[in-house]
């Protein structure tokens, strides 16, 4: 039976560097598994829109598609703008199977990917005691994304950090999560001795580009997660997880 064709559907942005940055992921997809087909489209600013590599998969004889959500949480955009785009593309190309995969976050594998870039940007194992830690991400006002990184902060608050603090690169939340840069003059205010900033985003960006402004007063800013080798594998579980309950079915009914 044809593997499913995996299609990884990203925000876009009118930084370049944001396109880059996926190419970049689904091309360590690839080659973390050769024979995969492995399709991009983005929901704004990029080409190729979701509906045009859906219409052109069709056109193609494609006849099954896990469409993966390049989102580290699920929030508006997985619950609402995907599911919305993949429905109207079923109603138009009825012959195409097209399945929605989870989000990517959370999972042990980002952390580990956060973990890459903090070593990176030069933090080691014995710096953790003695060093506090900014969880940047892009922001949310959904009260599930939110909860899942304050979860994040606080699992990482037992990896050794003297202290961590989730903050938002956008607006305060409900929840009361500072901006990156408020995060980290808290830390300081703390008599925090060095201050490190990860943004928990994928690629680069307008808000990314916030946190890094945000963290003009840290020690340390690690790099966007990117095309970690974790965020590949990560991927590719999620496909998995999308696409053997329909492998299954399909041997049952055989």
């Amino acid at each position: 039976m044809t593997a499913p064709v995996l299609l990884v559907i990203a925000h876009g942005s009118r930084d370049p560097r944001h396109a880059a940055t996926v190419h970049a992921l689904t091309a360590r997809v690839r080659s973390l598994r050769p024979g995969l087909r492995v399709a991009t489209g983005f929901l704004d600013f990029n080409a190729p829109s979701v509906p045009q590599v859906l219409e052109r998969l069709a056109a193609q004889g494609a006849q099954d598609v896990v469409a993966l959500p390049l989102l580290l949480t699920r929030a508006f955009h997985a619950k609402s703008d995907i599911p919305t785009v993949l429905r109207e593309a079923r109603s138009r190309l009825p012959r195409l199977r097209v399945r929605q995969a989870e989000v990517l976050g959370p999972s042990p594998l980002l952390n580990s990917a956060l973990e890459r870039r903090l070593h990176e940007a030069g933090i080691r194992p014995g710096d953790r005691s003695s060093t506090g830690l900014v969880l940047a991400s892009a922001g949310s006002t959904d009260p599930e994304a939110i909860a899942v990184i304050a979860e994040i902060a606080r699992e990482l608050r037992h990896t050794g950090w003297c202290s961590v603090r989730p903050a938002f690169a956008s607006a305060t939340s409900p929840t009361g999560f500072p901006r990156t840069e408020d995060a980290v003059r808290a830390l300081r205010d703390e008599g925090v001795r060095r201050v490190a900033v990860a943004p928990y985003v994928i690629a680069p960006g307008r808000l990314p580009d916030r946190i890094a402004e945000g963290a003009a007063g840290a020690d340390v800013l690690a790099d966007v997660l990117g095309a970690a080798p974790e965020l590949a594998r990560l991927l590719l579980t999620r496909y998995d997880g999308a696409r053997v309950p329909a492998a299954r079915t399909a041997a049952l009914t055989a």
